[in-house]
């Protein structure tokens, strides 16, 4: 009986390799806080060598001024362009688990306003796919940020 054959798979192939089938497992915008072990526990998988966390926090300063209030204010449509910017990332590395989570509303200096982690077979893949992930997420996804320094001056950023 004649046939095709499956050409050989290499002695170093292993599925842990490539990327899972279904790595996104958390994606959310939150009017309450977020939590790192959450996130963390999202992108947890046994096939991932090397697993990436990125935490964004309110910070008491910008371009040179104190600032004293800030809120976050999303689209409708901020989830469905979060999980765009998260099956890019998908398709670009092989990432084995991914999450992200964005607050919204009035925060404090120093809460947490959004927490992105990858894991991927590899450290330099986990540390690529979490950059790019980030910086997607801030460039593409229509959430805004309001500034209220200490002089009274007021910012809207990424409006």
């Amino acid at each position: 009986m004649s046939g095709t054959h499956a050409p050989p798979v290499p002695a170093h192939f292993h599925p842990g390799e490539q990327g899972a089938a279904d790595p996104i497992r958390l994606l959310a915008i939150r009017d309450t806080p977020l939590s790192v072990d959450e996130v963390f526990a999202a992108v947890q998988d046994p096939a991932a060598g090397g697993m990436a966390l990125f935490v964004g926090t309110v910070r008491s300063h910008d371009g040179g001024a104190d600032v004293d209030a800030l809120g976050y204010s999303a689209h409708p449509t901020a989830e469905a362009e979060m999980r765009r910017v998260a099956e890019k990332t998908v398709a670009d590395f092989p990432v084995r688990a991914l999450a992200a989570v964005h607050r919204v509303g009035d925060l404090a200096i120093g809460d947490l306003a959004v927490i992105v982690a990858v894991s991927c077979p590899h450290r330099a893949e986990a540390f690529e796919a979490c950059r790019k992930l980030i910086d997607d997420l801030k460039h593409e996804v229509p959430i805004w940020k309001h500034q209220t320094f200490s002089d009274g001056a007021e910012e809207w950023v990424g409006a």
